[in-house]
């Protein structure tokens, strides 16, 4: 295996310590993901450079021209503290004319839409739940074509931040009140769907023109409070103390309806190449009690973690952590510029 130069972006705050035991298991749980993909590569013999980004680009620039990485492998979520100016790092790599792995910028900026990419996927025939956008500074009113229950989210925002169980809304007044929540303590529009009852399933998908659907993933919740909804709200993300208590696990998809994985997959597919996705995303769904599938959104670069639905996927299709890693690299050295 060729040993490469291997430059890994991160959030400055998100820097592994060299010693993780160190560290309390809330702090680690924060930076698991960089920890696990920098020490990853460097047992697989790379040479590895993190590099911390929050609002500038020149110290890219110069381990880039100055360094030369083979490889600049993307961590990042956000820059400046904004989610929607992650595909524009990505566009600056590729002024710079370098490898990096996960999604161009195309595929970020239509994914990171939920409005948009629900409107694409559409168009295509690929069911997605009715929806209706909430702009900053307009009065909020629920639309007639859309029926109770919603559950109301921001826009552009990823990683469940700011869903919770008020998210889902039964009222107009309700509905209200949420909207005008995301507005103000997200700061960015909001999106009201149709909540559609039944379970929450993710599809894994890697590659760039020839794809690979890794098994269909589901996220269980076995010890659900009386009145809650199944949903992955910020709480049942990130907070392994919250998960551990409520039963809250991942696993692979059990007891589906006759055809419904291969279906997901191939649906999965169609939405990937639709949105311009490539390297990896994550499609999320919902199924309901009829069986039918529909399309939540679509999350390019997600958490690829030991412990998180990408990684656990790949590892029950027979691709070992450090071979998934290893084909993200091949995956972004290997896409033409």
């Amino acid at each position: 295996m060729r040993k490469l130069r291997v430059l890994v972006l991160l959030h400055p705050t998100l820097l592994p310590p060299e010693d993780r035991s160190a560290a309390t298991e809330k702090e680690a749980f924060e930076w698991k993901t960089e920890y696990d993909v920098i020490t990853t590569l460097r047992k697989l013999g790379h040479e590895v450079r993190p590099l911390g980004v929050w609002d500038e680009l020149l110290p890219i620039r110069e381990a880039v021209t100055g360094w030369k990485p083979h490889i600049v492998f993307n961590l990042l979520e956000e820059f400046l503290g904004l989610t929607e100016f992650d595909q524009h790092v990505v566009s600056y790599l590729e002024l710079l004319q370098a490898h990096y792995t996960g999604c161009r910028p195309r595929g970020l900026i239509l994914a990171r839409d939920k409005a948009l990419s629900k409107k694409i996927v559409h168009y295509h025939r690929i069911r997605v739940p009715r929806f209706a956008v909430f702009p900053r500074g307009r009065r909020v009113r629920a639309p007639r074509e859309l029926t109770f229950p919603l559950i109301v989210k921001s826009l552009s925002e990823e990683a469940s931040h700011g869903i919770a169980q008020a998210s889902v809304v039964d009222t107009p007044a309700r509905l209200a009140e949420r909207v005008e929540f995301i507005h103000r303590s997200i700061g960015t529009d909001a999106i009201a769907e149709q909540f559609i009852e039944g379970r929450e399933l993710y599809a894994c998908v890697l590659g760039n023109r020839r794809l690979q659907v890794l098994p269909i993933w589901e996220l269980v919740f076995e010890k659900l409070a009386a009145g809650d909804a199944p949903i992955a709200t910020a709480r049942v993300k990130h907070n392994p103390d919250y998960q551990l208590r409520h039963g809250i696990f991942q696993q692979p998809a059990e007891g589906l309806p006759p055809g419904a994985a291969e279906a997901i997959a191939r649906t999965s597919k169609r939405i990937y190449r639709i949105l311009g996705l490539d390297g990896y995303a994550r499609i999320d769904y919902r199924l309901d009690g009829e069986g039918e599938a529909y399309f939540l959104e679509a999350n390019p670069n997600p958490e690829i973690a030991k412990s998180e639905e990408f990684a656990s996927a790949a590892e029950a299709a027979g691709i070992s952590y450090p071979e998934l890693l290893q084909r993200i690299v091949g995956l972004g050295l290997n896409r033409s510029r």
